[in-house]
Order: structure tokens, then C-alpha cells, then sequence
């Protein structure tokens, strides 16, 4: 073997800007193979275990994203300390002062990498002043672990949750690489009794994870990542050179996009948790199903919707204990709050407030007009078709470029619609609409469908389970672009 072969094999074991190690990177599958018979050797182990399981996760961390690693040690020693403090003092002013402590530390490095340069911006527009930017690249997940710290915190405040004793312990729980990146946020109270389980997968998790993972692969790869790099960015990048008709149908392909590349990679997250033997919770439910918006954030990133419901609207904000109006606020106040979460921008605020109103009004609705509408299947129908389109109107300022390109996008929609040539124009997109249409199709399979087909895949031998395994990576290969598309949350 020459040495450049030995280069690169050391290469593909360090940090690559260029090719960070994610789920739909080819090279984790081998990767994830070769963790798995690793991890068999010390799966009935239950200490060596964690260990193991906390240093693949590191290393996985540092794969993706480099020395930022360091932040989620950091940020488990600190909350690790102050949480054992938190439980040993029973009441008073100092609890509080702890608790406040962790709170501060935790969003300040939040906000250090995720908003500086934001208010930078807006007090260099207000002040008429010249402020550098500090350009801090965001680590990745740190949106997503900031969350889990600060729930495991509150909960050991409010006495849900005793602390852990061991360190390595709480460093497992919050670098678990299947959610470290991009969620399922993931609770302590529902984590931390799995550490101390006996090790074990049984085959309802071993058919479920696959399930989980395939559905997870054709999502992003054969789907999302098809629909994204062949027409939704090249629309959703320069509105003002397409027409109405292009910029709708790219509206109708991005939301399938984002729920496919989220969704996807949730499932994946999920499922490679059950083949080790971990549980997390589902984090989406054929959103697009919803028929009102309530029931959208019931559906939608379920992990941030119920994290944002508990902990800032009822717990911080006091939910509905203070009448309508406050409650109204309320509501505005934690979608605001919730768009801002995925950004230091204009269009995520905007798209949060607009959510908000959503809720106000739905509620507003359901308490004038929801006993006189019949239930039936018209009015469940006509109540997905408006919610569906109020979704993917908010869509446009969450994936536009910019707060102005929003309005170009809308503007291109409402009064240059027509395309130059149908004819052309669905001969040149003709793969990318049936891709759109097989999405919205397995979207729109009802649940009872996926259930019998999960039953399915857990009473199928294990060899027709790798077989079956091995086709849906090869499907995804033959529909991998040339150019990786990272998934769209790992951004935020």
C-alpha cells in the first residue's frame, strides 16, 4: 500500500470541512456498520457500554463539526454541578441564584454564536454605527443540546427529574450522537431511566429501526434532497427570474422538502436508537394532515413544539392562568420566541408572529364557531386544504433568502403566474413533479398503513431484513447528487 492510500485513510478518520460526517453521508454507513459490531462486544456491559457509547458520540461530534465539540463537554460539566447543587439545597434564595445561573450561562453561549452579529446589526442600523460583525460560525446542534440542558435543569428545580450522580452519565444523555445534531429534543425524564435498564433490543426495535431508518433515507436522499437541488433552490434562490407558476409549484415542493429532510433525518435518528437499544420519541406525525394549525404544532417537530409549550408558555410565560388576552400574548409571544430559535432573522421572527396570530385565531374560532360546524369528512377536508396552504405561505419567509425576496416571491404568485409554455415547462420538471407527487402521496398514507407495514418488516426474517435493507441504500445511491445537501436543521 503507497503512502497516499495511508493518507487517506487517516483522512477519512479526522475532521473534513468539506465532507462532515452526517446520516446521509455514504461514508456513515460504513461507519455506523463498523460501530455496530464494535458495540456488540460491549453491549452487555452496562458501564463499558456508556463509555463506549459517550466516546463514538464525541467522536461522531467531532467528525461533524470539529473542536466546537468541547462546547457540549463544557456545557455538561456546568449544568452536571450546578443541578447536583440545585437538588441538595431544599428551598430559598440560593436555589433560585443556581438555577438563574444555568439559565444565563446556558443561553449566553447561545446567543454569543447564534444572535451577536443580529443585534450587531440592528444597533449598527439604529446608532448609525459601524460595529464589525464578529462572523462566529454556529456550532452545530448547539440550539438543540442548549434546550435539553435547560429542561433537565428546570426539571431537577420542580423535582421531576433526580439528578445523576454520575458525570458520564449526563454526558451520554446529552451527546447521544442519534439526537446530538438535529434532535428529537430529547427529555431527561424520559432518557435518564433507559441508562440503568439492562441492556437489550428486541425485535419489535430491530423491525421498527428499520423501518425507521429506510423510510428515513428515501425521505432525504431519494426525495428531499432530489426535489431541493433540481428545483426548489434554483427557484427559492432568484425568485425574480421565474415565474408565478414556477415560485408556486417550488412552494408546494419545499414543503415537501423540509418535512422529508427533517422528518428523515429524525426518523433515522430514532431508529439507529432502537438498534442500540434506546427509545426517543417521535417528533413528527404526518403533519400535513393537520386540519387547523393547533393541531399542525401537535404534529410538527414535536420534541420543540411540546419543549416550547412547557417550559416557555405555560411554565415561563404562565399559559392561560391570566386570562384571554394574556393568554393571546402568550401564544404570539412564544411562537415569536420560537421562530427566533431557529435564527438571528427578520423572516423567522416573522414567520413565528405569524404562527402566533394562527393560534390566536384558531382559538379565537373554535370558541365562537366550533359547535355549529359539523364534524364530517367535508369540513375535516376543507380544514387540512387551509391549513396545508396557510403552512406553505409561511414557508416563503421561512426559506427565503432574504425579507425582500419573500415578498418578490409572493408578488411573482399573485400577479405573474402564468408560465411561457406549460408544455415546456412540465416536460422540463416532469421528474421533479412526480417526485412532489410521491411525496405528498406517502404523506398523505394513513397511519393505519404504516402501522401493517411496520408489523411486516418486525415478522420478516433477518436475512430479507438486510436484504431489504441494502435495496433502499442502493435506491438512495442512484438518486444521490453530485453535490452533498446538507439537511436544512443543521443550519439552526
Amino acid at each position: 500500500m503507497t503512502l497516499i492510500d495511508y493518507h487517506k485513510i487517516i483522512e477519512s478518520f479526522v475532521y473534513s470541512e468539506k465532507n462532515p460526517l452526517l446520516f446521509n453521508s455514504g461514508f456513515f454507513l460504513f461507519f455506523f456498520c463498523f460501530f455496530l459490531m464494535v458495540y456488540a462486544i460491549f453491549f452487555k456491559n452496562s458501564n463499558t457500554r456508556i463509555y463506549f457509547l459517550t466516546f463514538f458520540s464525541l467522536y461522531f461530534f467531532y467528525k461533524a463539526c470539529n473542536w466546537y465539540v468541547g462546547f457540549i463537554v463544557i456545557a455538561a460539566i456546568i449544568d452536571f454541578k450546578l443541578s447536583n447543587l440545585i437538588y441538595r439545597i431544599p428551598s430559598g434564595i440560593k436555589r433560585k441564584i443556581l438555577l438563574r445561573t444555568s439559565i444565563f450561562l446556558n443561553l449566553l453561549l447561545l446567543f454569543t454564536f447564534k444572535y451577536t452579529d443580529f443585534f450587531i446589526g440592528i444597533m449598527n442600523d439604529i446608532g448609525n454605527t459601524q460595529i464589525n460583525l464578529l462572523n462566529l460560525a454556529l456550532p452545530v446542534g448547539i440550539s438543540f443540546y442548549t434546550f435539553e440542558n435547560l429542561s433537565y435543569t428546570l426539571d431537577v428545580y420542580d423535582g421531576k427529574v433526580k439528578p445523576l450522580n454520575k458525570f458520564i452519565d449526563y454526558l451520554f444523555f446529552l451527546s447521544f450522537f442519534p439526537k446530538l445534531m438535529m434532535g428529537p429534543i430529547v427529555r431527561a425524564k424520559d432518557f435518564l431511566p433507559q441508562i440503568a435498564k439492562k441492556p437489550g433490543v428486541t425485535k419489535v426495535q430491530i423491525g421498527e429501526g428499520l423501518y425507521l431508518i429506510t423510510s428515513g433515507i428515501i425521505k432525504k436522499v431519494v426525495i428531499s434532497d432530489f426535489i431541493n437541488a433540481n428545483f426548489v433552490r434554483i427557484i427559492f434562490d432568484n425568485p425574480s427570474y421565474h415565474t408565478g407558476a414556477e415560485c408556486l409549484i417550488a412552494l408546494y415542493g419545499y414543503a415537501i422538502v423540509i418535512y422529508c429532510d427533517f422528518s428523515g433525518y429524525s426518523d433515522m435518528a430514532i431508529g439507529m436508537a432502537k438498534w442500540i437499544g434506546f427509545e426517543i420519541n417521535i417528533n413528527f406525525l404526518s403533519p400535513y394532515q393537520s386540519n387547523s394549525i393547533t393541531e399542525f404544532w401537535k404534529r410538527w417537530h414535536i420534541s420543540l413544539s411540546s419543549w416550547l409549550k412547557d417550559y416557555l408558555y405555560i411554565r415561563w410565560l404562565g399559559g392561560n392562568r391570566k386570562g384571554k388576552t394574556r393568554t393571546n400574548i402568550n401564544l404570539i409571544l412564544t411562537m415569536l420566541l420560537g421562530g427566533f430559535w431557529h435564527g438571528s432573522s427578520w423572516n423567522f421572527i416573522f414567520w413565528g408572529g405569524l404562527h402566533g396570530l394562527a393560534l390566536v385565531v384558531d382559538k379565537k374560532f373554535n370558541s365562537f364557531f366550533g359547535k355549529f360546524i359539523p364534524k364530517t369528512r367535508f369540513f375535516n377536508i376543507l380544514g387540512v386544504i387551509i391549513t396545508f396552504h396557510f403552512v406553505c405561505f409561511c414557508w416563503i419567509f421561512f426559506r427565503s433568502t432574504s425579507f425582500s425576496n419573500s415578498w418578490i416571491f409572493i408578488e411573482k404568485i399573485v400577479y405573474q403566474f402564468n408560465p411561457v409554455s406549460y408544455f415546456e415547462f412540465f416536460k422540463t420538471y416532469f421528474s421533479v413533479f412526480v417526485s412532489i407527487g410521491i411525496g405528498f402521496i406517502l404523506h398523505f398514507i394513513p397511519i393505519k398503513f404504516e402501522e401493517w407495514y411496520k408489523k411486516l418488516l418486525i415478522n420478516t426474517p433477518l436475512p430479507l431484513k438486510i436484504i431489504y435493507l441494502f435495496i433502499c441504500i442502493f435506491l438512495a445511491i442512484q438518486f444521490k447528487q453530485a453535490d452533498a445537501i446538507k439537511p436544512i436543521y443543521l443550519q439552526f
